[in-house]
């Protein structure tokens, strides 16, 4: 099967980026047999990145397999406002670190003195050790899992939450609902129940002047803020038109 022949394949199935998707297929095949299977999986709905193996995020190609949560492009801006707070030198933890694509992107644009990330689901906390080598990657129910000696000295929070209203979750992508872990994608009836969590117990977590960066949707970026403000964090929005990404802070006091 050639190039034009998948292209169509992948057209005729829904695909938006048929010609890309086609190309990254083609040249992770090695015989014509593994590229057949790998488009008949891509029609059946399976995400490319898992089929590829790998994510693009934030210029890196990151580890992502079967049954973890697929990083997304708006996600990238995250990254973006925790590099332009973070200190020199920080101690940095990635939570519900999923691949730790969060963390991977962050330690490229700055090194930090000490990296830690955590994530619930053993198949994330497998590709995050892949990820991320030299962190300190632990399994467990968010703070749960962590160190009682990272305590009071986290400098950047950076937590991915699922944010996913419960109701809305069978609305998403097959792709997304399907093949992705449902407690990545589920937020709870308003979709910030993770967040709450994480905000309650980051005053504990974070260093004087440490922040913890929560992504969230337009809509619920002013509850949220006032949630951190509820934890005694001086609580900001951050938003990107252009990668329609919406980011909350909240911020120790020194």
């Amino acid at each position: 099967m050639d190039t034009p022949a998948v292209v169509s394949r992948l057209r005729a199935a829904g695909c938006v980026f048929a010609e890309d998707e086609a190309d990254l297929l083609v040249a992770a095949a090695s015989t014509p047999a593994e590229l057949d299977s790998l488009v008949e999986r891509r029609v059946a709905g399976l995400p490319l990145e898992h089929l590829l193996g790998w994510a693009e995020f934030h210029g890196l190609r990151v580890v992502v397999r079967p049954g973890v949560f697929v990083p997304r492009h708006r996600t990238e801006f995250l990254v973006d406002v925790a590099v332009s707070l973070a200190p020199p030198d920080p101690v940095v933890l990635d939570l519900c670190c999923g691949s730790g694509a969060l963390g991977a992107a962050f330690t490229a644009a700055v090194r930090p003195r000490e990296l830690y990330a955590a994530d619930v689901e053993p198949a994330a906390v497998e590709c995050a050790r892949v990820n991320l080598p030299g962190a300190r990657v632990h399994q467990g129910d968010l703070y749960d899992a962590l160190p009682a000696s990272l305590s009071g000295r986290v400098d950047v929070l950076l937590a991915n939450v699922p944010y996913v209203p419960s109701e809305a979750v069978a609305t998403m992508p097959p792709e997304a609902r399907l093949h992705e872990p449902l407690v990545a994608l589920d937020g709870g009836a308003d979709g910030l129940d993770l967040a709450r969590r994480v905000a309650a117990g980051a005053p504990r977590w974070l260093a004087p002047g440490g922040t913890v960066l929560i992504e969230s949707s337009e809509r619920q970026a002013p509850v949220l803020g006032r949630i951190l403000a509820a934890a005694g964090l001086t609580s900001g929005v951050h938003e990107s038109d252009e990668q329609g990404a919406t980011v909350v802070t909240g911020t120790a006091e020194i």
